[in-house]
Protein backbone atom coordinates (compact mmCIF):
# COMPACT_ATOMS: atom_id res chain seq x y z
CA UNK A 1 0.00 0.00 0.00
CA UNK A 2 2.85 2.32 0.89
CA UNK A 3 4.62 1.49 -2.37
CA UNK A 4 1.45 2.32 -4.34
CA UNK A 5 1.19 5.69 -2.59
CA UNK A 6 4.81 6.49 -3.43
CA UNK A 7 4.24 5.59 -7.11
CA UNK A 8 1.10 7.76 -7.33
CA UNK A 9 2.84 10.73 -5.69
CA UNK A 10 5.82 10.34 -8.03
CA UNK A 11 3.56 10.36 -11.08
CA UNK A 12 1.74 13.46 -9.87
CA UNK A 13 5.03 15.27 -9.26
CA UNK A 14 6.30 14.26 -12.71
CA UNK A 15 3.12 15.45 -14.42
CA UNK A 16 3.20 18.78 -12.62
CA UNK A 17 6.86 19.26 -13.56
CA UNK A 18 6.14 18.58 -17.23
CA UNK A 19 3.21 20.99 -17.29
CA UNK A 20 4.96 23.94 -15.67
CA UNK A 21 6.41 25.53 -18.81
CA UNK A 22 3.10 27.10 -19.86
CA UNK A 23 2.39 28.47 -16.38
CA UNK A 24 3.16 31.94 -15.05
CA UNK A 25 4.87 33.19 -11.91
CA UNK A 26 4.40 36.10 -9.52
CA UNK A 27 7.48 37.10 -7.54
CA UNK A 28 8.66 40.07 -5.54
CA UNK A 29 9.78 41.50 -2.20
CA UNK A 30 7.76 42.63 0.84
CA UNK A 31 9.15 45.61 2.78
CA UNK A 32 8.06 48.11 5.42
CA UNK A 33 7.86 51.94 4.95
CA UNK A 34 11.55 52.26 5.86
CA UNK A 35 12.64 49.81 3.16
CA UNK A 36 13.48 46.95 5.55
CA UNK A 37 12.33 43.53 4.35
CA UNK A 38 9.55 41.71 6.18
CA UNK A 39 10.31 38.00 6.62
CA UNK A 40 7.88 35.08 7.02
CA UNK A 41 4.99 37.10 5.62
CA UNK A 42 2.01 35.07 4.31
CA UNK A 43 1.18 35.79 0.66
CA UNK A 44 -2.15 34.90 -0.94
CA UNK A 45 -2.68 34.97 -4.71
CA UNK A 46 -6.28 34.50 -5.92
CA UNK A 47 -7.53 33.75 -9.43
CA UNK A 48 -10.36 36.22 -9.96
CA UNK A 49 -12.29 34.05 -12.44
CA UNK A 50 -12.18 30.74 -10.58
CA UNK A 51 -11.67 31.82 -6.96
CA UNK A 52 -8.75 29.40 -6.54
CA UNK A 53 -6.11 30.65 -4.08
CA UNK A 54 -2.38 29.97 -3.98
CA UNK A 55 -0.49 30.37 -0.71
CA UNK A 56 3.16 31.34 -0.20
CA UNK A 57 5.37 33.19 2.30
CA UNK A 58 8.39 35.46 2.18
CA UNK A 59 11.84 34.10 2.96
CA UNK A 60 14.28 35.48 5.51
CA UNK A 61 15.30 38.03 2.87
CA UNK A 62 11.72 39.20 2.29
CA UNK A 63 11.42 37.58 -1.14
CA UNK A 64 8.50 35.45 -2.29
CA UNK A 65 7.63 33.42 -5.39
CA UNK A 66 4.29 31.90 -6.38
CA UNK A 67 4.93 29.56 -9.36
CA UNK A 68 2.78 27.43 -11.68
CA UNK A 69 -0.10 29.90 -12.05
CA UNK A 70 -2.56 29.21 -14.90
CA UNK A 71 -3.27 32.03 -17.36
CA UNK A 72 -5.83 34.50 -16.00
CA UNK A 73 -6.49 37.56 -13.83
CA UNK A 74 -5.15 37.61 -10.28
CA UNK A 75 -4.97 39.66 -7.11
CA UNK A 76 -2.25 39.55 -4.44
CA UNK A 77 -3.10 40.00 -0.74
CA UNK A 78 -0.67 40.49 2.13
CA UNK A 79 -1.83 40.62 5.77
CA UNK A 80 0.76 41.30 8.53
CA UNK A 81 0.02 42.31 12.16
CA UNK A 82 0.88 45.97 12.74
CA UNK A 83 0.40 46.88 9.08
CA UNK A 84 -2.57 47.72 6.89
CA UNK A 85 -3.93 44.94 4.71
CA UNK A 86 -2.40 45.21 1.23
CA UNK A 87 -4.27 44.12 -1.93
CA UNK A 88 -2.97 44.44 -5.49
CA UNK A 89 -5.55 43.69 -8.21
CA UNK A 90 -5.67 43.98 -11.99
CA UNK A 91 -2.80 41.53 -12.56
CA UNK A 92 -2.91 39.42 -15.73
CA UNK A 93 -0.76 36.31 -16.01
CA UNK A 94 0.11 35.27 -19.54
CA UNK A 95 1.65 32.04 -20.81
CA UNK A 96 5.14 31.41 -19.36
CA UNK A 97 5.29 34.94 -17.94
CA UNK A 98 6.92 36.13 -14.71
CA UNK A 99 5.51 39.24 -13.02
CA UNK A 100 7.45 41.13 -10.37
CA UNK A 101 5.14 42.64 -7.75
CA UNK A 102 7.01 44.38 -4.94
CA UNK A 103 4.88 45.17 -1.88
CA UNK A 104 5.46 48.14 0.44
CA UNK A 105 3.38 47.86 3.60
CA UNK A 106 1.98 50.83 5.54
CA UNK A 107 1.85 50.97 9.32
CA UNK A 108 -1.68 50.70 10.69
CA UNK A 109 -4.40 48.38 11.97
CA UNK A 110 -5.23 45.16 10.12
CA UNK A 111 -8.82 46.43 9.77
CA UNK A 112 -7.49 49.17 7.48
CA UNK A 113 -6.49 48.34 3.93
CA UNK A 114 -4.49 49.61 0.99
CA UNK A 115 -5.82 48.55 -2.41
CA UNK A 116 -3.84 49.09 -5.61
CA UNK A 117 -5.67 48.54 -8.89
CA UNK A 118 -3.14 48.71 -11.70
CA UNK A 119 -1.74 46.49 -14.39
CA UNK A 120 1.79 45.22 -14.00
CA UNK A 121 4.56 46.89 -15.98
CA UNK A 122 5.01 45.61 -19.53
CA UNK A 123 8.79 45.78 -19.05
CA UNK A 124 10.17 42.29 -18.42
CA UNK A 125 12.75 42.27 -15.66
CA UNK A 126 12.66 38.61 -14.59
CA UNK A 127 13.61 36.96 -17.88
CA UNK A 128 15.41 37.84 -21.08
CA UNK A 129 13.42 36.00 -23.73
CA UNK A 130 11.64 37.79 -26.55
CA UNK A 131 8.05 36.52 -26.58
CA UNK A 132 4.66 37.46 -27.98
CA UNK A 133 1.41 36.54 -26.24
CA UNK A 134 -1.66 36.28 -28.44
CA UNK A 135 -5.15 35.73 -27.08
CA UNK A 136 -7.38 33.58 -29.29
CA UNK A 137 -9.96 36.38 -29.25
CA UNK A 138 -7.46 38.46 -31.20
CA UNK A 139 -7.20 35.74 -33.84
CA UNK A 140 -10.99 35.55 -34.10
CA UNK A 141 -11.27 39.31 -34.59
CA UNK A 142 -8.59 39.40 -37.30
CA UNK A 143 -9.30 37.96 -40.79
CA UNK A 144 -6.68 35.21 -40.55
CA UNK A 145 -8.61 32.15 -39.31
CA UNK A 146 -9.95 31.09 -42.67
CA UNK A 147 -11.37 27.72 -43.70
CA UNK A 148 -10.33 25.78 -46.75
CA UNK A 149 -7.00 25.03 -48.41
CA UNK A 150 -5.25 28.07 -46.93
CA UNK A 151 -5.88 26.71 -43.40
CA UNK A 152 -4.23 23.33 -44.13
CA UNK A 153 -5.25 19.88 -45.29
CA UNK A 154 -8.01 19.67 -42.67
CA UNK A 155 -9.58 22.85 -44.04
CA UNK A 156 -10.63 24.18 -40.62
CA UNK A 157 -9.56 27.25 -38.63
CA UNK A 158 -5.91 26.63 -37.80
CA UNK A 159 -4.36 27.92 -34.54
CA UNK A 160 -0.97 27.94 -36.26
CA UNK A 161 -2.21 31.06 -38.05
CA UNK A 162 -0.86 32.87 -34.98
CA UNK A 163 2.45 32.97 -36.87
CA UNK A 164 0.89 35.55 -39.21
CA UNK A 165 0.79 38.17 -36.44
CA UNK A 166 4.30 37.53 -35.06
CA UNK A 167 7.12 39.72 -36.44
CA UNK A 168 9.86 37.85 -38.29
CA UNK A 169 7.87 34.70 -39.08
CA UNK A 170 6.78 33.02 -42.30
CA UNK A 171 4.10 30.32 -42.37
CA UNK A 172 2.56 28.20 -45.11
CA UNK A 173 -0.01 25.67 -43.90
CA UNK A 174 1.26 22.07 -43.81
CA UNK A 175 4.48 23.10 -45.50
CA UNK A 176 6.81 25.63 -43.96
CA UNK A 177 7.36 27.68 -40.81
CA UNK A 178 10.38 29.93 -40.28
CA UNK A 179 11.09 32.09 -37.23
CA UNK A 180 13.69 34.87 -37.39
CA UNK A 181 15.53 33.24 -40.29
CA UNK A 182 16.05 29.90 -38.51
CA UNK A 183 15.95 26.69 -40.58
CA UNK A 184 12.43 25.71 -41.66
CA UNK A 185 10.27 23.64 -39.32
CA UNK A 186 12.68 23.65 -36.35
CA UNK A 187 10.14 25.07 -33.91
CA UNK A 188 8.60 23.35 -30.91
CA UNK A 189 4.88 23.05 -30.15
CA UNK A 190 3.80 22.58 -26.54
CA UNK A 191 0.26 22.15 -25.24
CA UNK A 192 -0.11 22.80 -21.52
CA UNK A 193 3.68 22.53 -21.30
CA UNK A 194 3.89 19.09 -22.93
CA UNK A 195 5.62 18.36 -26.22
CA UNK A 196 3.08 18.15 -29.04
CA UNK A 197 5.26 17.60 -32.10
CA UNK A 198 4.79 14.65 -34.43
CA UNK A 199 8.09 13.88 -36.14
CA UNK A 200 6.65 11.12 -38.31
CA UNK A 201 6.03 13.46 -41.26
CA UNK A 202 9.40 14.27 -42.87
CA UNK A 203 9.80 17.83 -44.08
CA UNK A 204 6.52 19.09 -42.61
CA UNK A 205 5.72 20.83 -39.31
CA UNK A 206 3.31 18.15 -38.13
CA UNK A 207 1.82 18.60 -34.66
CA UNK A 208 -1.21 17.70 -32.60
CA UNK A 209 -3.58 20.54 -33.44
CA UNK A 210 -6.14 21.47 -30.73
CA UNK A 211 -9.46 23.09 -31.51
CA UNK A 212 -9.12 26.86 -31.75
CA UNK A 213 -12.14 27.29 -29.44
CA UNK A 214 -10.53 25.28 -26.64
CA UNK A 215 -7.41 27.51 -26.55
CA UNK A 216 -7.03 30.35 -24.07
CA UNK A 217 -3.76 31.87 -25.24
CA UNK A 218 -0.66 31.18 -27.33
CA UNK A 219 2.79 32.41 -26.35
CA UNK A 220 5.43 32.47 -29.09
CA UNK A 221 9.00 32.75 -27.80
CA UNK A 222 11.25 33.72 -30.71
CA UNK A 223 14.68 34.21 -29.08
CA UNK A 224 16.64 34.07 -25.81
CA UNK A 225 14.26 31.45 -24.40
CA UNK A 226 15.14 29.23 -21.47
CA UNK A 227 17.73 26.45 -21.74
CA UNK A 228 14.96 23.88 -21.20
CA UNK A 229 14.02 24.52 -24.85
CA UNK A 230 17.56 23.95 -26.10
CA UNK A 231 16.62 21.09 -28.43
CA UNK A 232 15.02 23.43 -30.98
CA UNK A 233 16.09 26.30 -33.18
CA UNK A 234 13.04 28.04 -34.58
CA UNK A 235 10.92 29.30 -31.69
CA UNK A 236 8.59 27.90 -29.02
CA UNK A 237 4.82 27.85 -29.59
CA UNK A 238 3.35 27.37 -26.12
CA UNK A 239 -0.42 26.78 -26.02
CA UNK A 240 -2.53 26.91 -22.87
CA UNK A 241 -6.08 25.58 -22.91
CA UNK A 242 -9.23 27.25 -21.64
CA UNK A 243 -10.91 26.34 -18.39
CA UNK A 244 -14.35 26.79 -16.94
CA UNK A 245 -14.91 29.53 -14.34
CA UNK A 246 -17.34 30.21 -11.50
CA UNK A 247 -19.87 31.47 -14.06
CA UNK A 248 -21.65 29.37 -16.66
CA UNK A 249 -20.83 30.52 -20.19
CA UNK A 250 -21.47 29.16 -23.65
CA UNK A 251 -21.11 30.11 -27.29
CA UNK A 252 -21.98 28.89 -30.77
CA UNK A 253 -20.45 29.67 -34.13
CA UNK A 254 -20.77 28.97 -37.84
CA UNK A 255 -18.10 29.68 -40.47
CA UNK A 256 -19.53 29.14 -43.93
CA UNK A 257 -18.14 29.48 -47.43
CA UNK A 258 -20.61 29.19 -50.32
CA UNK A 259 -20.54 30.44 -53.90
CA UNK A 260 -23.96 32.04 -53.39
CA UNK A 261 -22.20 34.77 -51.38
CA UNK A 262 -19.41 35.25 -53.93
CA UNK A 263 -19.18 37.53 -56.92
CA UNK A 264 -19.52 35.87 -60.33
CA UNK A 265 -16.61 35.41 -62.70
CA UNK A 266 -16.59 38.26 -65.22
CA UNK A 267 -16.99 37.62 -68.94
CA UNK A 268 -18.54 34.19 -68.41
CA UNK A 269 -21.91 32.73 -69.34
CA UNK A 270 -23.72 29.87 -67.65
CA UNK A 271 -26.03 29.39 -70.62
CA UNK A 272 -29.03 30.87 -68.82
CA UNK A 273 -28.23 34.53 -69.06
CA UNK A 274 -26.06 34.62 -65.96
CA UNK A 275 -22.39 34.40 -65.12
CA UNK A 276 -20.51 31.41 -63.76
CA UNK A 277 -19.47 31.06 -60.12
CA UNK A 278 -16.73 28.79 -58.89
CA UNK A 279 -18.22 26.15 -56.62
CA UNK A 280 -17.06 26.79 -53.05
CA UNK A 281 -18.78 24.91 -50.23
CA UNK A 282 -17.09 24.55 -46.85
CA UNK A 283 -18.29 24.85 -43.28
CA UNK A 284 -16.93 24.85 -39.75
CA UNK A 285 -19.41 25.11 -36.90
CA UNK A 286 -19.62 24.14 -33.24
CA UNK A 287 -20.20 25.25 -29.65
CA UNK A 288 -18.56 25.72 -26.26
CA UNK A 289 -20.01 25.51 -22.74
CA UNK A 290 -18.23 25.77 -19.41
CA UNK A 291 -18.63 26.54 -15.73
CA UNK A 292 -18.33 25.04 -12.25
CA UNK A 293 -19.16 21.37 -11.64
CA UNK A 294 -22.36 21.45 -9.60
CA UNK A 295 -24.53 18.47 -8.70
CA UNK A 296 -27.53 19.55 -6.58
CA UNK A 297 -27.36 18.26 -2.97
CA UNK A 298 -24.26 16.20 -3.85
CA UNK A 299 -21.34 18.42 -4.88
CA UNK A 300 -20.65 22.15 -5.23
CA UNK A 301 -17.60 22.80 -7.38
CA UNK A 302 -17.54 26.60 -7.08
CA UNK A 303 -13.96 27.78 -6.42
CA UNK A 304 -12.77 24.16 -6.81
CA UNK A 305 -13.81 22.14 -9.86
CA UNK A 306 -14.62 23.39 -13.37
CA UNK A 307 -15.37 22.01 -16.83
CA UNK A 308 -15.18 23.17 -20.42
CA UNK A 309 -16.87 21.25 -23.24
CA UNK A 310 -16.33 22.01 -26.92
CA UNK A 311 -17.87 20.40 -29.98
CA UNK A 312 -17.43 21.05 -33.67
CA UNK A 313 -18.09 19.76 -37.16
CA UNK A 314 -16.42 20.73 -40.40
CA UNK A 315 -16.24 19.58 -43.98
CA UNK A 316 -17.44 20.20 -47.52
CA UNK A 317 -20.91 20.06 -49.01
Amino acid sequence: MRLASVVVCSLLIALSAVAQSDRGTITGTVSDPGGAVVANTPIQVRNVATGLTYEAATSSTGNYTVPALPVGSYEVTVVVPGFKKYTRSGLTIQVAQSLRIDVTLEVGAASESVTVSAEASLLKTESGELSHNVNVRQLDELPILGIGAAAGTSGIRNPNSVALVIPGTYWAANADLRVNGAPANTQSYRIEGQEAMNTGTPGKPAQNQPSIDSIQEIAVQTSNYSAEFGQLGGGVFNITMRSGTNQYHGSGYEYLANEMMNAANPYTNDGHGGKLKTKTRRFDHGFTVGGPVWIPKIYNGHDKTFFLLTGKSSGRR
